[in-house]
């Protein structure tokens, strides 16, 4: 077995071992860790009801904070939508700021500023792939990074003039007071398999969708049964607005060019498939549905590093398997386009996705846009 079809069977046991399925050997093997999840449930329940009480203090900045966040870790598609509101809001004549935690980057440094709105300052791998792919779709938008969201807000109000802060990935940050809460669930597992880490996938219970100011379920296309989850999410969150969204490519990008294409070519070509991202399923799933041929996908652990060695790989997998293109997500790009092996040796095309209104856009706008 090649080294990416291990990566990729691996990354699926773990997806396989998270999601609802029938019992088996493995998951009575995990069963000791159902005491974990719930000591640690509980320890969020109880860390949540002390800060609601006041006993630990919210820190608040002299601004609209709008955050955007998840119940389970894995992706639910936060980017896509902290960049489509950031560039809403930019239009709208606001002042905006993205302050994000930075997974995956290198630097050390507390707060890290990836870019004041006009100039990227750092490397994808120096602010975490998120970061800079939002400071580069999202033009006059500063953007920064650090595990205190509060200490990179205040930079952006204090260096940049913000007058709205967007928090990505903060639904459980709790010690920064917000304005507006959105919750987004995956519509093909909004709970997992229904257990708190470290036995499932979610962050915190179930009813912690109460805290939320609006829930955004996202892939609502991909759902067996969207009516039933719409159901569940009203039997946990009454009364809390709810909206549903997609995700669509809008285009192909040749990676480390200024070529596009229309996704539409991809239709009934063979392709391998590239991707370090939360949930990679989803991503071969919408490439399939424009009548792609998927070969293989190369599936490596979310914000991976890519090296000289990995594509080297994946380009001699492509070309064993007859694959007319290597296909990958606009956050894998972001990192890929500084390996020259890339641009000089192999091909590389990156599905830049949009937002995809399905039901309750006019809530968001009148909830989250004219806030």
């Amino acid at each position: 077995m090649s080294d990416s079809r291990i990566t990729s069977y691996l990354s699926h046991q773990y997806l396989r071992l998270t999601l609802p399925d029938s019992p088996t050997s493995l998951d009575w093997a995990l069963a000791p860790l159902v005491p974990l999840s719930h000591l640690y449930g509980l320890g969020m329940f109880v860390r949540e009801r002390l800060y609601a009480m006041g006993f630990l203090r919210q820190r608040a900045l002299a601004a609209t904070v709008i955050s955007i966040g998840n119940l389970t870790v894995g992706g639910t598609g936060k980017t896509p939508v902290v960049i489509a509101l950031a560039n809403a809001l930019r239009q709208k004549g606001r002042r905006v700021g993205v302050a994000s935690r930075g997974y995956g980057r290198s630097t050390m440094s507390d707060v890290v500023e990836v870019s004041n709105g006009a100039l990227l300052r750092h490397s994808p791998d120096e602010t975490g792939d998120e970061s800079f792919l939002i400071a580069e779709r999202c033009p006059g938008v500063p953007v920064a990074v650090g595990a205190d969201r509060y200490a990179a807000g205040r930079h952006l109000l204090d260096r940049c003039d913000v007058d709205t802060l967007i928090l990505d990935d903060a639904f459980q940050h709790l010690a920064l007071k917000r304005d507006i809460d959105v919750l987004l669930l995956d519509a093909t597992a909004p709970f997992g398999n229904g257990y708190v880490l470290p036995r499932g996938r979610l962050r915190e219970r179930q009813s912690a969708l109460a805290r939320a100011s609006l829930i955004m379920v996202t892939r609502g296309r991909q759902a067996g049964d969207l009516q039933g989850v719409m159901t569940r999410i009203g039997r946990l969150a009454p009364g809390t607005p709810l909206c549903v969204t997609d995700f669509t490519p809008s285009c192909l990008l040749k990676v480390g060019m200024v070529e596009s294409q229309a996704p539409a070519v991809l239709r009934g070509e063979r392709v391998l498939l590239l991707s370090a991202v939360g949930n990679p399923d989803s991503f071969r799933a919408l490439i399939e549905r424009l009548g792609a041929i998927v070969v293989d996908h190369c599936i490596f652990p979310d914000h991976h590093s890519y090296t000289v060695e990995d594509v080297e790989r994946v380009a001699a997998l492509a070309a064993k398997l007859g694959a007319h293109r290597i296909v990958t997500t606009e956050k894998d790009a972001v990192k890929l386009r500084f390996l020259r092996a890339v641009t000089d040796q192999m091909e590389v095309w990156a599905v830049r996705i949009d937002v995809d209104w399905l039901e309750g856009e006019a809530k968001w706008a009148r909830l989250v846009l004219q806030n």
